[in-house]
């Protein structure tokens, strides 16, 4: 990304809106004052006399139990080094984000005005009432370590350094699995270790606690290998001192048969020649970051047969610290750990390493592009996507807790545990990163008819960027290129195609070609070949044609237009697909509990019963293609004919009914109220024998356009959801049309989308 507009970018988006990124939401109704006489007083006395009497009340009646601190001094922040606690603050915001979108915990960051370590660790040890457990975050070494011990011993809540452990913890899971595909032992193995910061001093701990002898383990920081001669080894470099080779012995020749590469310094500080020196299948992990300290294609050209690691998202096996610290603390605050102990952190290490051994499910292998994602050089790992890393080390981290006794509380029942994880957040919830990550597999060919408009040029930045698809912008050539150098955006490269200009040859030639082409389509309509002339100088016309004809994959429009503008040239000369009655539009909505999809929102006005089991059948297959099994309820005033009158009641128990005997094999329900759909408890009570069981519905079907769109759009405007949308289902080839106004984000994704529906297609 061009470093000015990512400043740009980043500053923008942290101010929008409501400055920062988190915000402090009640949990409890608030509506009457009944609701505040019992949240506060006089009602909220009693559960301060509960925990009077017993502390653990605290657990009980408070957030406590969820709520952990994401605590900085702002003196190691991220590469910019000691900026201070204020500039820390964004970072501390962003961390608290991550604990609450991968494992549903609470975050208050502080950031502490203090170098003095004795200052820092009385001001966590009396904030220890408030927390459910301590995350330290770029704390500078020596100190982090001294403040973590202390913090450790003095406080009965669990603390962890994420920057020592995080990266130990996965790097850990991945070096037992690459060792297992190489067949070497963790204890005969020769470990270089090119880094001696908190991170490094980490890893090299727990390489230990997994059986790593300290004879074979060498570590080098910037000035050379820890020797017992050196005089200038402080914080905890003395741990892994090592004198069995002469002080002066290089990192180069050190790398003479070393089995493992642990890089935790700077880019390119390991040469290929230094690669070629290792012993029989390297184990090599570059984790310096942004820039490795060897990257990807030297290690591979080096060394063909090396198991490569680094902590980018773009190569495979990426040493991320979140697939560790969010599920960590949930399995510790969970049984109401006083510490994470050294076991706790190797169950999460093993649990790790196990799940990349599983099958892959699907929705994983789908996000990458990859039918047979498994276990081997490529995939030691779990990916940061994988929706079974809750129920997998967080359970593993709470057993360990109570098998070492630092447990308070006890979990008997691990398939219930795992169910709430699971409903915490959703099974499905990551739907947006999944359809990100497969659009990046394999790019497509988009064409944007509304290049004109600043907010699609911003959109179609983020797009190559992000490396989802390869845009072709339709528009007046000149005007794009004024609001590309207004807007200061790096999009040089980008072809730009103005199909009025005919005095450009090319244009003319296709421009005849698709004229000729729309002729023969729509001269039974009454369309004369002069009228398909004039008409492909439209974009939206133009623009479906050039998918039509394989010069585009997908077509993305109506930012500025009224919808009906834009989908009718995609219904004229795409049109729809084989078997297609009615093309139909959906809706995602991204919910804490999954994503909920929503039909027909923008297209079809008077509908039959048929009509709605045809396209419910659309809905259900896209559902699917995403990896996700429909529950779908069919809904609108009434419950299972509790209104015998209502035109809207007849025409959804009608086609649930014919869907029951047309598609035995999907999971529909109906007629029913939307909130009954929603809420399988209601449902279990007065509707037993409803056949979408104990689940939510996630697949909502309207009886007509009017309910649908006033739904979606409520959603969009009153209850912060993400939303995508609306996707077109049942044309032959790829085309959507914006919602009018769309944002820069729900562009990006309505791209992601087309080109996973191109892909298809391919």
């Amino acid at each position: 990304m061009d470093k000015k507009q990512l400043k740009q970018d980043a500053l923008h988006y942290h101010s929008k809106g409501r400055p920062g990124k988190i915000e402090v939401i009640p949990t409890k109704e608030t509506d009457t004052q009944r609701d505040l006489s019992l949240a506060y007083s006089p009602g909220v006395a009693e559960p301060c006399l509960a925990i009077e009497q017993d502390k653990e009340n605290a657990y009980k009646y408070t957030a406590k139990g969820n709520l952990v601190a994401v605590i900085s001094n702002g003196t190691a922040v991220l590469g910019l080094g000691d900026i201070g606690p204020e500039a820390s603050k964004p970072v501390m915001e962003g961390k608290g984000l991550l604990f609450k979108i991968y494992a549903d915990i609470d975050c208050f960051d502080l950031e502490l005005d203090t170098k003095d370590v004795d200052e820092f660790v009385r001001t966590v040890k009396i904030l220890e009432p408030t927390f459910g457990g301590i995350n330290l975050e770029d704390i500078s070494a020596p100190s982090c370590f001294e403040i973590e011990e202390r913090l450790k011993k003095e406080l009965n809540i669990p603390v962890m350094h994420d920057d020592q452990h995080g990266t130990a913890i996965i790097s850990g899971a991945a070096l037992l699995n690459a060792l297992e595909l190489v067949d070497k032992k963790i204890e005969d193995v020769k470990i270089v270790v090119s880094g001696a910061g908190a991170s490094a001093c980490s890893c090299t701990r727990i390489y230990k606690s997994l059986g790593a002898s300290p004879e074979n383990i060498f570590m080098y920081d910037s000035k050379g290998l820890l020797h017992p001669e050196r005089n200038n080894l402080d914080g905890q470099k003395e741990e892994f001192i090592n004198g069995a080779v002469p002080s002066d012995t290089s990192l180069a020749d050190i790398m003479e048969a070393a089995d493992v590469f642990i890089g935790l310094s700077r880019g390119g500080i390991l040469q290929a020649e230094m690669v070629k020196k290792m012993a029989d299948d390297p184990i090599i992990f570059a984790m310096a970051n942004p820039n490795p300290e060897i990257t990807y294609e030297e290690a591979k050209e080096a060394r063909p047969d090396c198991i490569m690691a680094t902590g980018r998202s773009d190569y495979p096996n990426q040493v991320n610290n979140v697939l560790g610290f969010p599920f960590i603390f949930r399995g510790a605050l969970d049984v109401r750990a006083s510490e994470i102990n050294e076991e706790m952190k190797l169950a999460a290490v093993r649990a790790l390493a196990n799940l990349a051994k599983k099958p892959v499910p699907d929705i994983v292998n789908m996000a990458y592009g990859n039918i047979n994602l498994k276990f081997g050089k490529d995939y030691i790992i779990p990916k940061p996507v994988d929706p079974r890393l809750i129920t997998t080390v967080a359970p593993a981290v709470a057993k360990a807790a109570m098998d070492t006794g630092v447990a308070q509380a006890s979990i008997t029942d691990w398939e219930t545990y795992q169910l709430e994880l699971d409903r915490r957040l959703g099974n499905d919830n990551t739907i947006s990163k999944i359809i990100e990550t497969q659009a990046k597999q394999d790019p497509k060919k988009v064409v944007f008819v509304d290049a004109e408009n600043v907010t699609v040029l911003k959109a179609v930045q983020v797009v190559i960027e992000e490396k989802i698809a390869h845009p072709i912008l339709l528009g007046n050539r000149e005007r794009i290129k004024s609001l590309i150098k207004e807007n200061e955006l790096p999009l040089l490269e980008v072809p730009i195609i103005d199909p009025t200009n005919v005095s450009d040859p090319t244009v003319k030639a296709t421009h005849s070609l698709y004229s000729q082409k729309f002729f023969e389509k729509r001269k039974r309509k009454g369309i004369t070949l002069h009228e398909a002339t004039d008409i492909m100088n439209s974009r939206s016309y133009y623009g479906a044609m050039m998918v039509e004809n394989g010069d585009a994959d997908a077509m993305i429009g109506g930012l500025t237009k009224k919808y009906p503008y834009t989908l009718r040239p995609a219904l004229q000369i795409i049109g729809p697909r084989e078997g297609v009655g009615r093309v139909v539009s959906m809706h995602i909505v991204v919910t804490r509990h999954g994503p909920l999809f929503l039909a027909d929102t923008t297209i079809n006005h008077h509908l039959t019963a048929i009509d709605i089991a045809d396209y419910t059948e659309l809905v259900a297959e896209e559902v699917k293609a995403l990896n996700i099994d429909p529950r779908i309820a069919l809904v609108t005033y009434s419950n299972f004919g509790s209104v015998r009158n209502g035109e809207s009641a007849k025409l959804m128990c009608q086609a649930a009914s014919i869907l029951r005997k047309k598609r035995p094999d999907l999971q529909i329900d109906g007629e029913m109220q939307a909130h009954l759909a929603l809420n399988p408890e209601l449902r279990k009570q007065f509707y037993p024998f409803s056949t979408l069981g104990n689940k939510r519905a996630n697949v909502l079907i309207f009886p007509n356009l009017s309910s649908a769109n006033i739904s979606y759009n409520l959603l969009n405007e009153t209850a912060g959801l993400g939303i995508i949308g609306p996707i077109l289902l049942g044309l032959k080839k790829p085309v959507h049309v914006l919602q009018l106004g769309s944002n820069v984000n729900q562009i990006v994704s309505m791209v992601g989308v087309a080109v996973m529906h191109a892909q298809r297609k391919g």
